[in-house]
């Protein structure tokens, strides 16, 4: 022990060498888990619904990214669609993905720990985040089953 400290040896040095192991999957990194390319739904502000249920049925993660300029500017979940059908029926098929989108996507780096991830998931309580660049472009996505096992110890 007193050699590893000597060395400057980090639990995320240790995680590194061991990464199937409960502190390796805690060093985890966001980029390691995301969804990426085509996996990531998608569609343009402008979409019309059926256009929006399809891509989220298409990725079966629930949910899809509304983007306007290559910016993520929106989401519009499984549940932002029950609660719009409850409100206004199907005539919510005449809306865009413009209308129908929660304004404030909660999103991560990719450099974040997945054990962030997980926190910020877990305090929202939502099963979807968004991995966005600096200038809010999306990169992948992440869903709560993807980060199973990286849990803080």
């Amino acid at each position: 022990m007193a050699l590893s400290v000597e060395k400057g040896f980090r639990p995320e040095d240790f995680a590194a060498l061991h990464p199937g192991g409960k502190l390796g999957k805690r060093f985890l990194k966001v980029e390691d888990l995301m969804h990426r390319g085509d996996e990531v739904p998608l569609v343009p502000a402008p979409a019309p619904m059926k256009d929006v249920v399809y891509e989220m049925s298409r990725k079966r993660l629930g949910i899809t990214g509304v983007v306007e300029g290559g910016r993520l500017v929106g989401v519009v979940s499984d549940g932002d669609l029950r609660r719009l059908l409850e409100k206004d029926g199907p005539k919510i098929m005449n809306d865009t993905a413009r209308d129908a989108m929660g304004r404030s996507p909660k999103t991560v780096a990719r450099s974040a720990f997945a054990t962030e991830a997980l926190r910020i998931m877990e305090e929202r309580k939502i099963t979807s985040l968004f991995v966005v660049d600096a200038d809010g472009r999306p990169e992948g996505i992440l869903h709560l089953h993807d980060l199973w096992g990286v849990e803080s110890i």
